[in-house]
């Protein structure tokens, strides 16, 4: 079973999509955008290991949070976090979004497919300091877009994540 490199796991926040979640925080980003909320996780070192076990463990102890990928960037630890992904959709029913610095286009054909295949929804796109424009909906700039996953990969396009009116 891989480990991650893992900074924190907050349970039950509100802010990393919709409804409760349980966010996971990586370690390790090259992207280090100018003004990025989290940038004591840019190092790879960071943090500490666990395995997919022991994030399945705490993601399992509350049933009703669903969960968020963030970082760092989860893309640089891609095989780890699909590992971990497909663990939740054996054992959970819940959804899973992911925070990239990365576009969606650029992780189509890459190593990072096996991670995309395994996402509900992903928010792509560097964090651009100056494209903050107030209430952004689980976005930090306004470039950055909230993607249906599931949707592109079967349409072969990008398809824009539409929230529930619960949202």
């Amino acid at each position: 079973m891989k480990k991650l490199r893992i900074l924190d796991i907050v349970e039950d926040t509100m802010v990393d999509g919709p409804g409760f979640r349980t966010s996971i925080y990586c370690a390790g980003c090259r992207h280090q955008c100018a003004g990025c909320h989290n940038p004591q996780s840019w190092a790879f070192d960071g943090g500490q290991e666990m395995t997919v076990e022991q994030i399945v463990r705490v993601i399992e102890s509350d049933p009703y949070a669903n969960v968020t990928f963030s970082g760092g960037d989860p893309m640089y630890q891609a095989a780890g976090f699909a590992e971990l992904a497909r663990e939740i959709h054996r054992r959970t029913n819940k959804d899973i979004w992911c925070y990239t610095g990365f576009t969606f286009e650029s992780l189509i054909n890459e190593d990072q497919r096996e991670l995309l295949s395994e996402l509900d929804v992903l928010v792509d796109g560097p964090f651009i300091e100056r494209l903050r424009d107030g209430d952004l909906l689980f976005r930090g700039s306004s470039n950055q877009r909230i993607i249906d996953v599931q949707a592109s990969l079967y349409s072969g396009e990008t398809v824009l994540w539409k929230p529930d009116v619960t949202v």
